[in-house]
């Protein structure tokens, strides 16, 4: 057997390597050749990236006004996987109407079939966000008077599905639901008059509602926006995000209310709800006109009553003089009295204080003996308003040797 011979020279070593580490590169090459040209020569399907589907909203709440339902919820946050959702998801909303057992339609010729769900209304993922306020979705869903022709005093129920993508939509949320019933229509002649010790309101009654006449009436609720902000947005068709802050002041049982709490030189926006009685319940209509109104104090107060003269001698340090006084007023924002003193009646004559009087009192240290003089006071308040003058009293200090007058 002839054995194999190995040249082993140094040439003939480096030219076995070479062929070696050949062989291997295109062993590499022939592998990575393969794997791409299996990816590219058939190229599939993009593989597709599984859409998040979102948590079912659990806190729906359903609420009328007037003749429009307010839907609120939060968005959900994560996925049923419990993964993040980076944007808001498209919001749907489903409403169904159903007879109410204990009220039913007052359409007697209704026929009181309960309705599927049907979608409403679908807020794309874009404008989710103009719906928010204060962290909730807030939903207006206007209600038409064939709605109420056909389901006044049934129960209408929502529900509200979210999604990330058109091919898969969360749960149902929780199912909101409220019997529904024609408001009265909006009073439109809300009108404010401004007096010294009120802001006075007068309206109309409304009669009719969307679907016919108006029911009864259990009164009117006014409410009122503080602020020169609030008050501008009332005055110019305020959006959903910029309504003024409304809060209910009081409440009357026939058309017209007195605000006594108002201050001058504030602004207020004042509206108007009235609330009818229907079955079980009281709605309250959509707001008023809305009046915007910035009362100033142009009011002067009443005229000081009871001013009296009484003559005070001469004593041994000092001249005879004249001390005048007059009953306090009983208006509060009285900040001061102006005494005034003439040769003539019926003329206000010379302004006897150069500050208002703080206290109802005054002596006269300057008249001249055997002169006599007509004195008026008037009260001034804080807005700088002056009284009419009080009834003139006259008085006067005895020239020496005279009698006291």
């Amino acid at each position: 057997m002839e054995k194999r011979k190995w040249d082993c020279s140094p040439g003939a070593r480096g030219n076995k390597i070479l062929t070696l580490r050949s062989a291997s590169h295109i062993l590499i090459a022939s592998f990575l050749a393969a794997v791409f040209s299996a990816g590219c020569a058939s190229p599939g399907e993009p593989l597709e990236r599984k859409a998040l589907v979102p948590l079912a909203i659990t806190d729906l709440a359903a609420a009328q006004q007037g003749d429009t339902v307010v839907l609120t919820f939060s968005l959900p946050k994560e996925s049923v996987e419990h993964r993040a959702l980076k944007d808001s998801p498209a919001i749907e909303i489903y409403r169904s109407f159903s007879p109410s057992q204990s009220v039913g339609s007052t359409n007697a010729s209704v026929q009181q079939t309960p309705t599927s769900p049907v979608l409403s209304v679908t807020i794309p993922a874009a404008v989710a966000d103009s719906y928010s306020d204060r962290g909730f979705v807030r939903y207006e869903d206007v209600l038409i008077a064939e709605d109420f022709e056909l389901h006044s005093g049934w129960i209408v129920q929502y529900t509200v599905r979210t999604q990330t993508s058109p091919k898969k939509s969360s749960a149902d949320s929780n199912r909101a639901d409220l019997p529904i019933f024609p408001a009265p229509d909006p009073i439109d002649d809300l009108k404010a008059e401004i007096t010294h010790s009120a802001v006075i309101l007068r309206w109309t009654a409304p009669q009719k509602t969307i679907a016919g006449p108006a029911p009864p009436l259990s009164g009117y609720r006014i409410y009122r926006a503080e602020g020169e902000t609030s008050a501008a947005a009332a005055g110019s068709g305020s959006t959903q995000k910029s309504k003024p802050l409304l809060l209910k002041i009081g409440e009357s049982d026939a058309p017209g209310f007195r605000d006594t709490q108002m201050e001058f030189g504030k602004t207020y926006a004042y509206t108007v709800r009235s609330v009818a009685l229907y079955p079980g319940a009281k709605l309250e209509s959509a707001d008023s006109n809305s009046v915007v109104v910035k009362p100033k104090d142009t009011f002067p107060p009443s005229a000081p009553e009871g001013l009296i003269v009484v003559l005070v001698p001469a004593q041994t340090d000092a001249p005879a003089s004249l001390d005048l006084s007059w009953a306090i007023s009983t208006e509060i924002d009285v900040a001061g009295y102006n005494l005034y003193r003439s040769d003539q009646v019926g003329i206000p004559g010379q302004r006897l204080n150069a500050e208002p009087l703080l206290t109802p009192a005054f002596r006269d240290m300057n008249a001249l003996p055997g002169q006599r003089y007509f004195y008026t006071v008037t009260a001034v308040d804080r807005s700088g308003n002056e009284s009419p003058a009080s009834t003139p009293v006259s008085g006067g200090v005895p020239a020496e040797n005279s009698p006291a007058q």
